[in-house]
């Protein structure tokens, strides 16, 4: 017997959705709903369809079949304006605000002539503050983006999604670079939007917090709907098994004695740059057989930290050593032919160039390796062999040596990137975010390797915005506020609400 339609269309519709790029089925059939005030976990692998579903829904692409419904009224195709207008705002994962205005520009762009009087300002300041109040989103309106937290970010964001009039809002790993304290603040806020009527879509592969604010969730594989199902009664477990197929454990730490010093900073500064401050009289040490993990809110000096260890920067007082030998210049070529292996945290700007193909991005830092290089000469074979290696070894979905790395998935993308840095057996790894858009498979597989290069004699550099992530892994926790960083704090028992307050400066951060 069917089930009767709702009396009322929901807030979003997809029916019957499909989208090819050349050979790859990326949707295949998916149909879905969204009621008024709800809150729909979106889940699946890296490569399952996620971001081609969202774009089709935000007007980036069209679908080669089926279409969208917004409370009832069809969605014109390939326009971001009608999706825009018919109510659906989009918070991407990466932040799209100009750092030099002020959260009130950042808010109004676009929605009116350059040439709009005083008083509109006037109003528009007083709806973004209502807005903030309304839904705990306070934003100072006139503070320029560059001097706001992360999370006072993507508060901004998610207000330039209101201000438009956003019934449907649909979130991207909104807490991909947020603190636990951030992280709940936010999903206070969710829960008052939702309770308002607003119908969030919510995208993360942070099992948890989908549970814990969801009332569905609908879980994507290789293109298809697997499961559309209450978030009552699941945990995470079955999540995971749901998403990849197989039942996923995340891999545990054992203690191994540490070894000599890899990395290793004596009382180092640096200048201030990008915005970030510069280290003030850091000491860190990483020994062989340890990770030590560097966790603070984004732009703290972490980028200091990660330039110093791959060879990009040299200290401008103190004393760094790598290796056991003093750097006193910056030369990353020659660090990484010494067995430094870096991830790092932007895969588009910094891992790989999206216009290469695979093979290419393959052997991408292996330039100086005589496998791929010989008397100037590239050894084609070996090098579209290296990919294939890495494409089966760390499961790289998307396409053989010869595809464009561009068009892979963040998440593939991702898998390239590590298998390329852990495959030459580094001395020292420098892993930045290494599981951030990351699904729970290839997580537990990330953390497994990044173990197996420790128990094999590495020391492992481990920057990260994830707590889980630090206190899973890490041999001792390394808290870095304000440039400063503080001393080694070693489990088993860490205080998981003092290192959060530390990571905001609203702790004692003493070294």
């Amino acid at each position: 017997m069917s089930t009767p339609l709702p009396a009322t269309p929901p807030a979003l519709a997809l029916h019957r959705i499909t989208k090819r790029f050349g050979d790859k089925l990326a949707n295949d059939d998916i149909s879905l709903r969204l009621g008024e005030g709800e809150v729909l976990g979106l889940l699946g692998e890296n490569g399952a369809g996620k971001t081609t579903l969202i774009n089709i829904l935000f007007g980036h692409y069209v679908a080669d079949a089926g279409h969208v419904e917004v409370f009832g009224r069809r969605l014109a195709a390939g326009s971001p304006r009608a999706a825009i207008a018919a109510g659906i705002g989009l918070v991407h994962q990466h932040f799209t605000l100009a750092a030099n205005l002020t959260v009130l520009d950042n808010v109004m762009a676009g929605t009116q002539s350059l040439l709009r009087p005083v008083s509109s300002r006037r109003q528009a300041r007083e709806t973004l503050r209502a807005l903030g109040r309304q839904f705990g989103l306070a934003v100072e309106p006139d503070a320029k983006v560059a001097r706001l937290s992360v999370g006072e970010r993507q508060r901004v964001e998610i207000l330039k999604s209101l201000y438009r009039g956003a019934r449907i809002l649909v979130l991207d790993e909104p807490t991909a670079v947020l603190t636990p304290i951030e992280s709940a603040r936010l999903f206070e806020a969710l829960g008052r939007m939702a309770a308002g009527g607003l119908s969030v879509v919510l995208i993360s592969h942070k099992l948890d917090e989908v549970l814990r604010v969801s009332d569905r969730v609908a879980i994507l594989r290789a293109g298809r709907i697997v499961a559309d199902r209450a978030a009552a009664g699941l945990d995470r477990a079955a999540l995971a098994e749901l998403m990849v197929g197989r039942r996923v454990s995340r891999p545990q730490r054992q203690p191994l004695p540490a070894g000599e010093p890899v990395l290793r900073l004596e009382a180092v500064g640096t200048r201030a740059a990008r915005g970030a401050p510069g280290l003030q009289g850091a000491d860190l040490v990483v020994p062989a057989r340890q990770i030590v993990a560097l966790v603070g809110v984004a732009g703290n000096g972490q980028r200091a930290v990660i330039d110093l260890a791959c060879g990009l920067a040299a200290p401008r007082a103190g004393r760094l050593e790598i290796n056991g030998r003093a750097v006193r210049r910056a030369r990353a070529a020659g660090l990484h032919a010494a067995g430094v292996a870096r991830i790092p945290e932007d895969r588009h700007e910094e891992g790989v160039v999206g216009a290469l193909r695979l093979w290419e991005n393959a052997i991408l830092e292996d330039l100086h390796d005589r496998r791929f290089v010989r008397w100037g000469w590239l050894r084609l074979r070996a090098a579209r062999a290296q990919a294939a290696r890495l494409i089966a070894d760390f499961d790289i979905r998307g396409g053989g040596p010869e595809q464009r790395t561009g068009l892979l998935s963040g998440g593939n993308m991702q898998k390239l990137i590590i298998g390329r840095g852990l495959d030459a057996d580094p001395r020292l790894i420098v892993a930045c975010q290494p599981t951030r858009g990351l699904d729970e498979g290839a997580v537990a597989d990330t953390h497994g390797r990044l173990l197996q290069a420790r128990a094999r004699g590495a020391g492992v550099l481990l920057v990260t915005e994830d707590l889980d992530e630090a206190l899973g892994l890490a041999d001792r926790i390394v808290v870095i506020q304000g440039g400063r960083l503080s001393a080694p704090l070693e489990g088993p028992d860490y205080d998981l609400r003092r290192i959060a307050l530390m990571m905001l400066g609203e702790a004692d951060h003493a070294h």
